[in-house]
């Protein structure tokens, strides 16, 4: 029995008579939403409400509107669907874009809690039992301490992302394990997530300038599970350092080192990039790392890439840029996925390069290529379903099923870009 299953099970026997939950839910927000509720909403009393061929979303359990009363939005939906006490048995896509849409064309917005809907929203939970304290957060969700961005703050919470097994990353990415935007060259039918991801992986080397036959000196930063790191080494002849603080990748790539007899080629170290001191290098790439250090500590991982090339050298980082006020991705980002996360408007980005000495070589924008990549990741993992819920939990696998489609609609709709930024340290 799923945990989604378990929850409707314990909530249709503890509900006892028929409440009519999904109409009662209704009457309060139908004011709110400006109208006919957008959603065919169904509850575990066995209620219904909201137009007939809406996206159907099941409140599974009395705990859904508990967790939604005590973290109204994005969150408390967010914790209720990755616990199974919210579903969406058909397309999540088809009815969050539907959900967008409505938004959209209602004009619609947060709405202000006013003592008359407090009042509402108090007698409900009291007449279903959910006048209760806030729950506990889901096991999946992040629980990192300490001073923010701190060595050790900043290790607990690349762990909780990237550590979470080596496995099962390979149910979602590549064969080159990259997980970073690719880079699409063609609409043929044969071409795949992993000859875009070549070709990315391709198009950084050059535009750093490596050279088959020069033997230069790269640095990797961030080099998640050893995509670029393999691929400049084995293509472009490059004497490759990466650096990570995940244990989990500095081992997968480790063993692809010896397998492929790379040993004096590539040398990955557990470090934090602002240890990194044994410059220059030839040349510098740093794949979507720089949206994880930090607002405060930008001008430092700069500086970090300036001071590691060489006069002439020049340095590409691929990020993420995002405007608003949810600079780290938003509550259920910066809860589940990627804690402490900041992203801001590519311009602000390419100041702070500049303001770090590098002159700016050029801005390649990459937004359309990261729709298509998540949703071949997507593919990828749905197709792959039982193995992930097998190896990690469901808990975790509606999490990242959550996650990916979340992403990609993100930078469908425009709300995230990504960029490749090339500079060059003057000589």
């Amino acid at each position: 029995m799923t945990n989604t299953q378990q929850v409707q099970q314990q909530d249709r026997q503890s509900a006892g008579i028929n409440r009519n939950v999904a109409p009662a839910i209704a009457r309060i927000l139908e004011p709110i939403v400006g109208g006919e509720l957008p959603v065919r909403l169904s509850a575990w009393d066995g209620s219904v409400a909201g137009p007939a061929g809406a996206p159907e979303v099941q409140l599974n359990s009395a705990n859904a509107l508990r967790r939604i009363l005590w973290s109204p939005g994005e969150l408390g939906a967010s914790q209720a669907y990755v616990t199974g006490e919210l579903d969406v048995p058909g397309s999540l896509e088809g009815a969050l874009t539907h959900l967008w849409t409505v938004v959209g064309n209602r004009g619609l917005s947060m709405p202000k809690l006013t003592p008359q809907l407090l009042l509402q929203l108090g007698k409900l939970a009291r007449d279903l039992g959910v006048l209760a304290g806030p729950l506990p957060a889901p096991r999946s969700q992040a629980k990192i301490t300490g001073k923010l961005h701190s060595l050790l703050r900043d290790r607990e919470a690349i762990s909780h992302h990237y550590d979470l097994s080596n496995d099962f990353y390979q149910l979602i990415l590549d064969r080159h394990m990259a997980y970073s935007c690719a880079y699409w060259r063609s609409e043929a039918p044969d071409y795949t997530l992993e000859d875009a991801q070549r070709d990315k992986l391709d198009l950084v080397c050059r535009k750093v300038g490596l050279d088959t036959m020069s033997n230069q000196r790269f640095l990797d930063v961030g080099c998640g599970w050893g995509s670029l790191s393999l691929y400049a080494a084995e293509h472009f002849g490059a004497k490759v350092t990466g650096v990570t603080i995940a244990k989990e990748q500095k081992a997968f790539i480790d063993r692809r080192i010896a397998e492929r007899g790379l040993e004096d080629r590539v040398e990955i170290r557990l470090q934090d990039y602002r240890d990194v001191a044994d410059g220059p290098y030839d040349a510098v790439a740093s794949l979507e790392m720089g949206e994880h250090v930090g607002e405060s500590n930008y001008g430092v991982y700069t500086s970090t890439l300036f001071r590691n090339v060489r006069p002439g050298g020049k340095v590409l980082i691929q990020q993420m840029s995002r405007s608003g006020r949810h600079p780290g991705g938003g509550p259920f980002i910066e809860s589940f996925i990627a804690p402490d996360m900041h992203m801001r408007p590519i311009g602000d980005t390419v100041n702070l390069i500049e303001g770090a000495g590098f002159e700016i070589r050029g801005v390649e924008a990459m937004r359309e290529h990261y729709v298509r990549t998540i949703a071949a990741w997507l593919d990828t993992f749905e197709s792959n379903w039982d193995e992930a819920v097998t190896m990690m939990g469901e808990e975790v696998a509606r999490v990242w099923r959550l996650y990916l489609v979340g992403g990609m609609m993100t930078f469908r709709d425009g709300r995230m870009g990504v960029d490749q930024i090339l500079a060059q340290r003057p000589e």
